[in-house]
């Protein structure tokens, strides 16, 4: 195991904080967190969650991945996700030019074939494998593009830089994330179709608060839904998953303040659902009654109501839950792990997060908050349970 590899959340913030020189009470005097608070997490006492981290981060005036330690480099074969960055850094001048080709790109029927299948791969969190494929996909695509100057090919690359968007995201990358957006936005506005430029801000919103920008997001979010056309077969899914990304961003704003904006969005969603407003999925956004239950329990997460969450997730029923496809069930796993190592109950909090490995075990690799979580179980136990062990072992090796 390397030492930076072993090294908490708390750790990194502590080094940050003092290399500032700053105190824990500076730094409380910089943020919305209480010294204790501060203190707690660096101890390895608390939980680093994604709201404190953003904004611990802001404070200190460094990106978010300093402090959660990433890009995370592991073990094996899932390390080899990582290559995929530099291959992105190349291909993406060509959405602007297109490319030169050292062959004839592959035909447009087989490339969207390709998106598809990526999309189908992304909800189930196999990033190594949509990263063996979205590089050559972008650069095909965007030689379609410039060559056709067809609006279908146009939205299919826009859907491709999307799904980059999101992998370099989740694997840490922030700033390629954000280079990123820029031609997906573009490409989706050349697609000529009104519905895809929300796509990207539903994107844009994750990255922003990553960031600690959570009412830029809200912004952004409340412009895209105000756009959206009551009389398209996609209109309930879209503003449906825009409404609930929204409740998830004004809870992360509220910071466990009052929780009434965010709680508003969820409304909007959950009647949408309650309606039957979900419609036929078009884009794979999973506007879905499961989806916007799970949704409910993490807002009350980010809100910091543990009670809640724990209320609302033994409602939402293993049968429900079942429905999910795997990356979205796992977050959930990942919220409610948390959710039980907040309120002490290590064993449920161990049970959680071992399941989320079992069906996602890429999205726990280099989930943020599943370290933070497997951290501060692996430090409250004197002997390890096996699948703790062996998700900690893949994590810091």
């Amino acid at each position: 195991m390397s030492d930076e590899a072993l090294e908490t959340v708390g750790t990194r913030l502590a080094r940050a904080r003092k290399r500032r020189g700053l105190t824990q009470t500076g730094l409380a005097q910089l943020s919305v967190y209480s010294r204790s608070h501060i203190a707690q997490v660096e101890t390895g006492k608390k939980v680093a969650t994604p709201a404190f981290v953003s904004a611990a981060a802001a404070a200190l005036g460094v990106d978010p991945s300093e402090l959660y330690g990433q890009p995370y480099r592991v073990h094996g074969h899932d390390d080899a996700v990582h290559s995929v960055i530099p291959e992105l850094r190349r291909v993406l001048v060509y959405v602007d030019v297109g490319p030169e080709l050292d062959g004839p790109p592959r035909a447009l029927e087989v490339l969207a074939a390709e998106v598809a299948t990526m999309r189908r791969l992304m909800v189930r969190a196999k990033l190594t494998k949509i990263g063996a494929r979205l590089p050559a996909v972008i650069e095909e695509l965007a030689y379609w593009a410039h060559d056709s100057d067809d609006p279908r090919v146009w939205a299919l690359l826009s859907q491709a830089l999307r799904d980059g968007v999101s992998l370099t995201r989740r694997l840490g990358y922030g700033g390629d994330a954000l280079a990123l957006l820029a031609p997906a936005s573009i490409t989706a506005t050349r697609a000529q179709d009104p519905h895809l430029p929300p796509l990207i801000t539903l994107a844009q919103a994750l990255v922003l608060m990553a960031q600690d920008q959570y009412r830029p997001a809200l912004t952004l979010l409340d412009r895209a839904a105000a756009g959206i056309r009551p009389d398209r077969p996609d209109t309930g899914e879209i503003a449906g998953a825009i409404e609930l990304r929204s409740a998830i961003v004004a809870a992360r704003a509220a910071r466990g303040g009052d929780g009434a904006q965010a709680w508003e969005y969820f409304g909007r969603a959950a009647e949408r659902a309650r309606r039957g407003g979900c419609g036929a999925p078009v884009h794979g956004l999973e506007f879905t009654a499961a989806n916007v239950a799970i949704h409910g329990a993490a807002v009350a997460v980010e809100l910091g109501d543990m009670d809640e969450a724990a209320r609302r997730d033994q409602r939402i029923g293993d049968e429900t839950l079942a429905g999910l496809p795997p990356e979205r069930r796992a977050h959930h796993e990942i919220d409610m792990s948390r959710v039980m190592t907040e309120i002490g109950d290590l064993g449920r909090a161990e049970k959680r997060i071992a399941f989320a490995d079992r069906i996602a075990p890429q999205m726990i690799t280099f989930h943020p908050t599943a370290r933070s979580v497997v951290s501060h179980l692996v430090d409250a136990r004197r002997t390890l349970p096996e699948p703790l062990r062996r998700i900690h072992a893949r994590m810091t090796t």
